[in-house]
């Protein structure tokens, strides 16, 4: 049964409904659309409006390029209407919640906030979740020195500026915040530990398989990005007018293009975020290093096998010999100044650590070494900068294998999304698994961590073992598997190689 609930926003009045004990708003606006005169700007909040919105349907996505992850049929596009953020929420009433807000992930070039459905959160940690949509590709990423850069890290600013003003309104307290996200979506959230412009607005941040890479932001590779993006668009120079007049369709159009072939050659996408001198000051890491998000708690983590997903749904061609991993290894070791023989010594690690235990081929060799160099590093990364100013600091690994794709693709990239979202359902999903006694229990305890930690900054519960925060001596570590336990300081070895490369 539904009922229709109508709430008074700061920007007027909307129509949600309860189901399963859950209020829910889909589609609120939260920023003017940005087009015309705010195509390519930094967004701004939503203007007031007569009469009653409805918000029972999710909004049109972000424009963008089809991908695995795409639900078929297609969602809607559209650039006029699609800044818009969801609410689930147990109650509107006047008591102050925690609130979780979630940014999806999809290396900045796809996704949507109705990917992800928060009733089960909501309703087992009497929280209020939030997600939104943010420009995407060369609509939220491209970089134009002094003209445009972040635009999409600003729209989630943007939401996360309505959540102060408005989630009271919902049962929600402003002045306690976790945001969280997934992929880029991690990515995002460690990248506005250290944006001025987000100060203030959030108290807590958990970043799932991406964190603020190292080698990432330099705005010379942004130049390089857009004059490329440019090139292809057919615009002379860096003219801004002519971007903005460009066809929508035809920008997602040379973005798809962009974006499959700069991953046939192993490239980075032609857009991202970058140091700015305004809204981003310096490389993430450094600001946080210097104590720039010091009052923010933290939960950082990975999943075992992360590359195993894209080993999984786009096979390669031939099998990968020795030769083959030596080359790909090498590609990503030299962008750090190493020579050929770091790529050896790294090989080598691998395969004498994980002899007997893990596999050793050659394809699962460079699935590890990927793992660690696009996602575990980097979250270590972050953890090592941020214990030192912030004792809730916390560290996770994600290690159930799931069985789907003939059991392929390990402790995958996105897996964990259904566990942390209590999502899993009657029959396996792509490559999520179905609810069963194990996967519904783990998916429990992950949910109550990520719940606790939003209530007050620690992740314990009575179903897990006791979680130590992260410190650089013991570097505790909880692992969410079929065995949930605490590890301190795993794959040791694999870490200390990497303390050479960055």
């Amino acid at each position: 049964m539904e009922n229709e609930i109508i709430i008074d926003t700061k920007q007027g009045k909307i129509k949600g409904y309860e189901r399963l004990g859950i209020k829910k708003f889909k589609g609120i606006p939260y920023a003017e659309p940005p087009v015309g005169e705010l195509r390519f700007k930094p967004s701004i909040r939503k203007n007031p409006w007569s009469g009653v919105l409805d918000c029972t349907k999710f909004g049109p996505d972000v424009p963008q390029r089809e991908s695995f992850f795409t639900p078929q049929p297609r969602p809607l596009q559209d650039e006029e209407k699609c800044l818009t953020l969801n609410v689930w929420t147990p109650e509107i009433d006047d008591t102050k919640r925690p609130v979780l807000f979630w940014i999806h992930g999809g290396g900045f070039s796809f996704g949507s906030g109705s990917r992800t459905d928060g009733t089960h959160l909501a309703k087992l940690g009497n929280a209020v979740i939030v997600s939104i949509n943010y420009r995407l590709g060369i609509f939220g990423y491209i970089f134009i020195q002094d003209e445009i850069a972040n635009l999409g890290q600003l729209d989630q600013i943007t939401a996360l500026q309505w959540v102060r003003d408005n989630i009271m309104l919902f049962g929600g307290d402003p002045n306690n915040v976790t945001i969280f996200g997934e992929s880029a979506g991690g990515a995002a959230v460690s990248t506005l530990m250290a944006m001025p412009p987000a100060k203030g607005l959030f108290n807590r941040v958990i970043s799932q398989s991406g964190a603020a890479h190292p080698s990432w932001f330099n705005p010379k590779r942004g130049v390089r990005g857009a004059e490329h993006i440019m090139t292809e668009l057919g615009i002379k120079k860096l003219d801004i007018e002519a971007l903005k007049k460009v066809p929508t369709q035809k920008i997602v159009e040379v973005q798809t293009k962009m974006e499959l072939d700069a991953r046939a050659k192993g490239r980075n996408f032609p857009y991202g975020i970058y140091i700015d001198g305004k809204t981003l000051l310096k490389h993430p890491l450094e600001a946080i290093r210097e104590g720039f998000a010091s009052d923010v708690e933290l939960i950082v983590g990975t999943n075992q096998d992360e590359t195993k997903l894209y080993t999984a749904i786009r096979p390669p061609r031939e099998i990968l010999d020795e030769e083959g991993l030596f080359k790909r290894t090498n590609r990503m070791i030299s962008l750090f100044n190493q020579d050929e023989s770091m790529t050896r010594k790294i090989i080598e690690t691998y395969k004498k650590t994980r002899e007997g235990t893990l596999p050793t081929d050659p394809q699962g060799i460079l699935d590890a070494i990927s793992t660690d160099y696009r996602f575990r590093i980097s979250g270590i990364r972050l953890a090592e900068a941020q214990c030192k100013h912030q004792p809730n600091v916390f560290s996770y690994l994600f290690t159930y294998k799931s069985p789907e794709m003939g059991g392929k693709l390990g402790a995958c990239h996105v897996l964990e999304i259904a566990f942390v979202f209590g999502t899993l359902g009657d029959k396996a999903r792509g490559i999520t698994p179905k609810k069963t006694k194990e996967t519904g229990i783990l998916s429990e305890k992950m949910m109550n961590s990520w719940i606790s930690f939003a209530h007050d900054g620690n992740p314990n519960h009575e179903s897990i073992p006791k979680w130590n925060p992260y410190d650089l001596k013991n570097r505790s570590t909880m692992f969410f598997g079929t065995e949930v336990k605490l590890v301190d300081d795993p794959f040791k070895t694999e870490r200390l190689v990497w303390e050479r490369i960055f």
